[in-house]
């Protein structure tokens, strides 16, 4: 699918050859015909499938440069997305001449104002910091003619709608609203119905699904071996790129320090580590200098990563999105990929949940020589049969390699 054919002017093309993008993706060859025609549109897509070029590019062609306070907003959860797409707009605007900052927390406020002031014409934001701007009248979003909220989804789990609906009313109501998230929920539509005029839909993933060439695998175990089986699992398979997600921001820390410990170089990344190490460590993964990456789910949606191979689930997460979220880590842009969890006796619950949703059981597997306890515990081998009752068609990716009979105990080698 070539960029010509999409309306681009002769400047965006030139951006897009200056980002090495030779095809559009799905969604971006649905979505700019769409924004440049002046409509509004509600995308659902995973990460990783060309979402922030399927906004950017149409939206520098239709805003106008200049005075007055910026002519695009994009509201997003997290810092780390807060740069990964104020890059991309960069990048495009010196084709264009708009310019772009963005504005976040963890920072010094100082710098974002003065680069506001200088003359932003599209400001990429987290809710917090740009309320904070917007309330000590630092910004001017009255002449707003374009405004992106990505990652919607994450932004109503992690409880900025209030903030997200108070920013929209400082926004001219006469203007283009894109919506873009990896799930879309009847709540998240409903939070955001009011906002949106006759938009157009595009799924370019069924929502809910987790891509198809994800192979996906839990291995049972006991909760005192997670460690040790995390550490086999990344020598054994000589795994180099790897994200790790753990529950909580202390466990991420020490898992981080137990693959150093083990030869296995790793950075972890959590709320609680300031901007700088946050940035650092992501940089690290980015250029090879690390083998994992360990994170929490809050942090989840910034890393933008091409070329992750392994997303380890060290604790199962909460719920079955998060779960989508996490593993959509993995097997960007077409290429295939691989999610192992962890599973420890009383997370149980929280795989059947996961398993309803896939409408599949997800393959036990064991690591061959590893010895494990005699107190884990191995799914019950007919629940593959209680999860396709809630959804009769098996999400793609989510194999059915074994059924292995429930209880305590071996799975037995592989």
């Amino acid at each position: 699918m070539s960029f010509d054919n999409l309306g681009l002017e002769p400047r965006l093309l030139q951006a897009v050859a200056a980002m090495h993008y030779t095809e559009a993706t799905p969604i971006q060859h649905e979505v700019i015909p769409l924004v440049l025609a002046g409509r509004d549109v509600v995308g659902c897509a995973q990460t990783g499938t060309g979402k922030t070029a399927a906004f950017v590019l149409p939206l520098m062609q239709l805003i106008r440069r200049g005075p007055g306070g910026p002519r695009a907003l994009v509201v997003t959860p997290t810092r780390e997305l807060a740069l990964q797409i104020e890059q991309v707009a960069k990048t495009v605007g010196r084709s264009t001449g708009h310019r772009t900052a963005a504005v976040y927390g963890g920072v010094g406020y100082e710098p974002q104002r003065a680069a506001i002031s200088r003359g932003a014409d599209v400001v990429v934001a987290t809710p917090g910091r740009l309320l904070d701007i917007i309330n000590r009248g630092h910004v001017d979003l009255s002449r707003v003619e374009v405004l992106v909220l990505d990652e919607a989804d994450r932004m109503l789990d992690q409880g900025f709608w209030p903030d997200v609906r108070r920013i929209i009313s400082h926004l001219p109501t006469d203007r283009q609203t894109l919506l873009f998230s990896a799930t879309m929920s009847a709540q998240v539509l409903n939070v955001i119905g009011d906002t949106l005029k006759n938009p157009a839909r595009i799924d370019v993933a069924p929502p809910n699904t987790p891509i198809g060439a994800i192979r996906q695998s839990l291995y049972p175990v006991s909760g005192t071996q997670k460690n040790d089986l995390l550490v086999r699992l990344i020598q054994h398979h000589s795994l180099e790129r790897v994200l790790v997600f753990t529950r909580t921001k202390h466990r991420a820390d020490r898992v981080a320090h137990t693959l150093d410990r083990a030869g296995v170089r790793s950075e972890a990344i959590h709320g609680n580590r300031s901007q700088s190490q946050r940035v650092k460590a992501l940089d690290e993964f980015k250029r090879g200098r690390c083998r994992v990456l360990v994170a929490t789910d809050i942090v989840a949606r910034g890393i933008d990563v091409d070329g992750i191979s392994h997303v380890i689930n060290f604790d199962i997460p909460n719920t079955p999105e998060a779960y989508v979220h996490r593993i959509g880590r993995t097997a960007r842009a077409g290429k295939s990929g691989a999610a192992f969890t962890l599973l420890a006796p009383d997370e149980h619950d929280t795989l059947r949940d996961i398993e309803k949703m896939l409408g599949s059981a997800i393959a036990c597997e064991d690591l061959a020589g590893f010895v494990y306890s005699s107190d884990r515990v191995i799914p019950r081998a007919d629940r593959a049969t209680v999860a396709a009752r809630v959804q009769q068609k098996p999400a793609a990716g989510s194999g059915q390699r074994h059924a292995r009979r429930g209880g305590r105990g071996r799975a037995g080698n592989r």
